[in-house]
């Protein structure tokens, strides 16, 4: 793998449209793209796409990857006359980012809208605070009987999927959180030799996690029962005048949690693997909870031992969320050496504890 071949997968999967609910709504193309590298794909009754590699061992163990592949967007929910349409917000949309965004429409027709903005010039006397998305309009140019035809209330809007590069390999663009994980997961499995894998590898691209507190990995992980996971996802980056304590720095490798929701033999054993094979990371409290599916995925079943993984992210939840392709590069890294790494596989190859102890 190559750093232009990670480049060209993040942003090729980024642009495919999922918001949070409609994660299926392109199942085809996500499984044209991902399917191949892998000897089982399926998805589930509440939209989460698992794609399944394995080792080739009879009773092998086996290790889930965990990256939520829904994104932010909107919903359509009136229409107005003159081409506007009211919208809601799906996920944790910040009202300082809307106005004047580029939108794009996925009804029965795909099309292109902008968020509408007062100009300045009209603004005087005017309440100055950010407009809730409810207050919004989208401005797309077709008349309202047209656009009750093409996108009836409840049509899903996302941002438009322009990507562009900064320096020192910085990109740019919308719904990296957490599609750049997802993509980073795809290539670091598909490019590990079958012989290698220490485990069966389940990667599951789950569904809701920008909506519910709970995520939709909880079915998933019931039916896979994985003996052990890593839960990978984007991670706040450190800007100017950002607490330290709650970021990670962008461009020095990936984070690792430590928290009540995650387990500490395979948070140590993860970030020995991090040293062994010279991957960039920082260690990150979390106290209560990771604010991933980490939480939701120990307390599946019998209980899964989880690790969780952060890319950093600078900008979250706007249509230009930026990324370091050296810190996507790390977390492929540390994904292949997770799922090869026979002394994790041994060690969490019994679910089980209390059978564990016991043998």
């Amino acid at each position: 793998m190559n750093r232009d071949e990670l480049k060209n997968t993040i942003i090729s999967l980024c642009s495919v449209m999922s918001v949070s609910g409609y994660e299926s709504h392109y199942a085809d193309a996500l499984r044209q793209r991902i399917a191949p590298y892998f000897d089982e794909h399926r998805t589930d009754a509440v939209g989460n796409h698992l794609f399944v590699r394995r080792c080739g061992r009879e009773q092998a163990p086996l290790v889930m990857i965990d990256t939520h592949y829904d994104e932010i967007g909107m919903l359509v929910t009136d229409h107005l006359e003159g081409g506007f349409l009211r919208f809601t917000s799906v996920g944790g949309l910040s009202p300082s980012v809307l106005q004047g965004a580029d939108v794009v429409i996925y009804g029965k027709k795909v099309i292109r809208g902008v968020i509408s903005s007062t100009p300045p010039h009209l603004r005087t006397g005017m309440d100055e605070s950010l407009s809730d998305p409810e207050e919004l309009l989208i401005d797309t140019g077709y008349g309202k009987e047209i656009l009750l035809e093409l996108c009836p209330a409840g049509t899903p809007v996302g941002f438009s999927p322009c990507y562009g590069a900064l320096l020192n390999d910085r990109i740019m663009g919308k719904s990296f959180d957490n599609k750049a994980c997802a993509a980073a997961a795809i290539l670091a499995i598909a490019n590990t030799p079958k012989e290698s894998l220490s485990a069966d590898v389940a990667l599951c691209l789950s569904c809701y996690e920008e909506t519910s507190a709970l995520g939709g990995i909880a079915p998933a992980v019931y039916a896979l029962e994985p003996n052990y996971a890593m839960v990978v996802d984007v991670n706040l980056a450190r800007v100017p005048d950002t607490p330290k304590r709650e970021t990670v720095p962008l461009g020095e490798g990936i984070s690792l949690s430590v928290s009540a929701a995650t387990d500490r033999r395979l948070t140590a054993m993860t970030e020995q693997l991090c040293k062994e094979r010279e991957i960039p990371y920082c260690m990150i409290a979390a106290p209560t909870s990771t604010g991933t599916n980490a939480a939701t995925v120990q307390l599946v079943g019998k209980g899964v031992p989880v690790v969780d993984v952060g890319l950093p992210l600078a900008s979250m939840h706007t249509y230009n969320e930026v990324i370091g392709i050296a810190d996507a590069e790390a977390l492929c890294k540390l994904i292949s050496e997770f799922i090869c790494s026979e002394a994790i596989a041994e060690e969490f190859s019994v679910s089980d504890i209390m059978e564990k102890e016991e043998a």
